[in-house]
C-alpha cells in the first residue's frame, strides 16, 4: 500500500468519526444505584424487651396463658366490685345450694337441681324458698355463703401471699446470689454451705416453728415462704454472676475504676434481668401451691377469711354429695398454676431463644 492510499483511508476514517453521533441514553445504567436507599434499614430497630415481646407473641400457648393471668389478676384486684355479695354474709336457710345460672338452666350442672337423700332429682332453690330471680352462679357452702364471692376473695388472698413472698424472694435471693458470685473464693464457699444448711430444713418444720412464735395467718405464711423460697433464686443469680463477671465489658468497667456497686447494678443485673423474671414467674405458682397446702391442712388462713386452699379443705369433706364445693376452687387453682407455668416457659424461650434449641 502506498503512502497516498494510507493517507486517504485515515482521512476517511477521521471524517466518519467526526460526523457520527452517539445516543447518550445508550450509556445510562438500566438500574439506578442510590447508596442512601440501599444502606437504609427497612426493619425498625428493637431493644431487648421489644425483641422478646416479638418472640413471645409467636408462642400461642404463652399468649393464651398471659390472657388468663391478666384476667385472673383483674378479677382478684376488682373482687370487691365484681363479687355478687360479701364472702362473709351467711344465710343458713340457703346452705349447700347447687350452681344456677340464668339462661343455662337446661344444663344439669347449672340448673339449680340436686339429688336428695332418696336419690330423686329436686329443685334445691324451690325447696329452700329462694326468691325468684336470685341466682348463685357457683352455689353456696354449708353456711349459705356465695361460693363465687369466696373464690374471688380467696384468689385475691392467695395471689397477695404469692406476690409479697416472691418480692421478698427476689430481694433476698438476688442480693445474696450476686454477692456470693462476685466475691467468690472462701466467702462464696461459706455462703453456699449456709444455703445447703437452710435448704436441708423441711419447710413444714419451719412453718411449725413459726406458729409457735406467731399466730396462724397471713403474716406467718408470708414469712415462712420468704424464708425458704429464695434459695433457688440465689443459686441461679450466683451462677449468672460468675459467668458475667468474666465478660469484657465488666473487665473494662473495673479497669476504668467503677465501683463494685455500679458494676453490679448497671452491668451485671440488667444482663440477668430476663432470668430473674422467669424465676419469679415460676416462683408465683409454687408459693400459691404451698399456701394452699398449708391452708388445706388447717394451719393457713384462719376463718372467716378464705384462700383457695381453705375452700379446697372445706369442699373435700362433702365431695360425694356436694362436688361443686371442691370442683370450682380446684379448677381455679389449677388454671392459675398452669397459666403461670406456661407463661414462664414462654418467657424463658423469649428471653433466651438458644435454650429452646
Amino acid at each position: 500500500m502506498t503512502l497516498e492510499n494510507s493517507t486517504h483511508i485515515s482521512s476517511n476514517v477521521s471524517q466518519t468519526n467526526s460526523t457520527q453521533t452517539f445516543d447518550p441514553t445508550l450509556f445510562q445504567p438500566k438500574i439506578s444505584i442510590q447508596s442512601e436507599e440501599n444502606e437504609k434499614i427497612e426493619a425498625p430497630s428493637l431493644n431487648f424487651l421489644q425483641d422478646s415481646w416479638r418472640r413471645l407473641k409467636k408462642n400461642k400457648g404463652a399468649m393464651i396463658s398471659l390472657f388468663f393471668v391478666v384476667l385472673i389478676l383483674a378479677l382478684a384486684i376488682l373482687a370487691p366490685w365484681v363479687a355478687p355479695s360479701s364472702p362473709f354474709q351467711q344465710n343458713p336457710a340457703q346452705a349447700n345450694l347447687p350452681p344456677k345460672i340464668p339462661g343455662l338452666e337446661g344444663i344439669s350442672w347449672f340448673s339449680g337441681k340436686s339429688i336428695n337423700r332418696g336419690g330423686a332429682l329436686v329443685d334445691a332453690y324451690q325447696n329452700a324458698n329462694v326468691p325468684e330471680g336470685t341466682y348463685y352462679y357457683l352455689g353456696t357452702d354449708g353456711l349459705g355463703r356465695d361460693l363465687l364471692s369466696r373464690i374471688l376473695y380467696g384468689t385475691r388472698i392467695s395471689l397477695l401471699v404469692a406476690v409479697i413472698a416472691v418480692l421478698i424472694n427476689v430481694i433476698i435471693g438476688v442480693t445474696y446470689g450476686m454477692i456470693s458470685g462476685w466475691l467468690g473464693g472462701k466467702i462464696d464457699t461459706i455462703m453456699q454451705r449456709i444455703l445447703e444448711i437452710i435448704s436441708g430444713v423441711p419447710n413444714l418444720v419451719i412453718v411449725v416453728l413459726m406458729l409457735l412464735v406467731l399466730q396462724p395467718g397471713l403474716l406467718s405464711i408470708i414469712i415462712t415462704i420468704a424464708l425458704t423460697s429464695w434459695i433457688s433464686m440465689s443459686r441461679v443469680v450466683r451462677a449468672q454472676t460468675l459467668r458475667l463477671k468474666q465478660q469484657e465489658y465488666v473487665l473494662a468497667a473495673r479497669v476504668l475504676g467503677q465501683s463494685t456497686s455500679k458494676i453490679l447494678l448497671k452491668h451485671i443485673l440488667p444482663n440477668m434481668l430476663g432470668i430473674i423474671i422467669v424465676q419469679m414467674m415460676f416462683a408465683i405458682p409454687s408459693a400459691i401451691f404451698f399456701e394452699s397446702f398449708l391452708s388445706f391442712i388447717g394451719i393457713g388462713i384462719p376463718a372467716p377469711n378464705a384462700s383457695l386452699g381453705t375452700l379446697l379443705s372445706e369442699g373435700y369433706k362433702t365431695f360425694r354429695f356436694l362436688p361443686h364445693l371442691m370442683w370450682y376452687p380446684a379448677a381455679v387453682i389449677s388454671l392459675i398454676m398452669l397459666s403461670f407455668n406456661l407463661l414462664a416457659d414462654g418467657l424463658r424461650d423469649a428471653f433466651d431463644p438458644k435454650m429452646k434449641e
